[in-house]
């Protein structure tokens, strides 16, 4: 694909190519989803659910260190950046051994919790979360120096490797599935890290950052991890509790219900990406940033209402269309769903938007209402239904505070221009 995009007569720019390899790649994902669903039935598609959570819950840890390494990757030059890269990746190396060797440690837990049919799937899990790391920091290289080719590459030949091994895997052995899915995912992972960037990697003779930069990183880095945090609990923590308090039957139900909800997030999320560095130049460039924040608001606006009122009008058909007439019985609740993550969508436009500006109050309201989730579905799960009603209650209202808080900065900067 990028091969034949660089022969196209038209002038295809390197970001051109990565916006399209992100639509194909997220599209790539959500297909791979959508199959495992439909071959797999409800029960079985709960246990595959938990390694696409936890894959989920990887990426977003792995992503603070993407996103410091692509932040300093442009910041730091010649000495400094190579001590920065190699700081970036031993801290990588340390802090994803870790975090496997609890994962496989604590496997037969794990399994207990998530009502699973095998602990395995968790070792094996386990044993690649080093490679998603090291993936994350290449990427983040990719990334600050705008190697966009190399950093479409890598996220293609993951997607395209899971899909094919997977399911290769799934015909060829009767296996335990989530076992051979633990294992589809584990060597996307080794062909997510092709091309790898060796170049300027080292270990030995390595100089020492200054305390101002090491305070920098460490800040930059905390704000993130926190901001990632605040990501995960609030998108994964539910499909995780319903696992444990449901049937391994209605938590595969709410898996498929979750996955065709989030359709708006994951569409949003294409939306706040190209808003980050508008904000951010506009903002240096000393211009006013809130008609740029406005516009992007009303467009996911328009998406998220267009999509939850399609949930509301077809349920049946778009849930048969998607998972088959196996997941029906959640179609009365495919719309309040797709509501809760609409409204999260809408939030997380004006969380970004304060990032951006180096306000940081916003990130702290996403973590305060992301606990508050878990706290309420675990004293209210009497049902899947009450579940939902649960989140589209907390979404609202971080809704309103972050609105809140827009209109209480807006007044303050109106005062101090008088």
């Amino acid at each position: 694909m990028i091969a034949i995009l660089k022969k196209s007569k038209y002038k295809v720019t390197s970001e051109h190519i990565f916006m399209l390899s992100a639509l194909l790649v997220n599209g790539g994902n959500y297909l791979y989803n959508l199959i495992l669903g439909r071959v797999l039935g409800p029960e079985k598609f709960a246990d595959a659910a938990i390694i696409i959570t936890f894959l989920l819950v990887l990426s977003f840890l792995a992503m603070t260190f993407q996103l410091v390494t692509a932040k300093y990757a442009v910041v730091f030059e010649g000495k400094t950046y190579n001590s920065f890269i190699s700081l970036m990746y031993k801290g990588a190396i340390v802090t994803s051994i870790v975090l496997g060797t609890l994962i496989v440690f604590f496997a037969e837990n794990l399994q207990t919790i998530f009502k699973t049919s095998s602990s395995n799937m968790f070792v094996v899990f386990g044993i690649g979360v080093p490679l998603y790391f090291l993936m994350s920091v290449n990427r983040g290289v990719f990334q600050g120096k705008k190697e966009l080719i190399s950093l479409s590459m890598t996220y293609q030949l993951e997607m395209v490797s899971r899909l094919l091994i997977t399911f290769g895997l799934l015909y060829f052995f009767n296996i335990e599935s989530s076992f051979l899915i633990a294992l589809g995912v584990l060597c996307s992972f080794l062909f997510g890290l092709f091309p790898f960037k060796m170049k300027n990697i080292s270990f030995k003779n390595v100089i020492s950052l200054s305390d101002v930069q090491k305070k920098g990183i460490r800040s930059f880095f905390i704000i993130t991890v926190f901001y990632e945090l605040t990501q995960i609990i609030i998108n994964n923590s539910d499909i995780l509790l319903v696992k444990h308090y449901f049937s391994s039957y209605d938590a595969g139900l709410y898996a498929s219900l979750a996955l065709i909800g989030r359709v708006v997030y994951f569409i949003a999320w294409m939306f706040v990406m190209i808003l980050l560095p508008v904000v951010v130049k506009l903002k240096k460039e000393g211009k006013p940033t809130k008609p740029v924040l406005f516009k992007y608001v009303g467009y996911i606006s328009v998406l998220t209402t267009t999509i939850i009122l399609g949930c509301f009008l077809f349920p049946e058909q778009v849930i048969r269309l998607l998972f088959g007439n196996g997941y029906l019985e959640i179609n009365t609740l495919l719309w309040k769903y797709a509501l809760a993550t609409g409204v999260f969508a809408v939030s997380n436009i004006f969380t970004y938007y304060f990032l951006s500006l180096e306000k940081y109050l916003p990130v702290i309201f996403s973590g305060v209402f992301g606990l508050a989730q878990v706290a309420f579905i675990i004293q209210f799960h009497n049902s899947i239904e009450q579940v939902i009603n649960v989140q589209v209650y907390i979404m609202v209202l971080l809704l309103v505070l972050q609105l809140l808080y827009f209109l209480f900065r807006e007044h303050k900067v109106e005062k101090l221009n008088v």
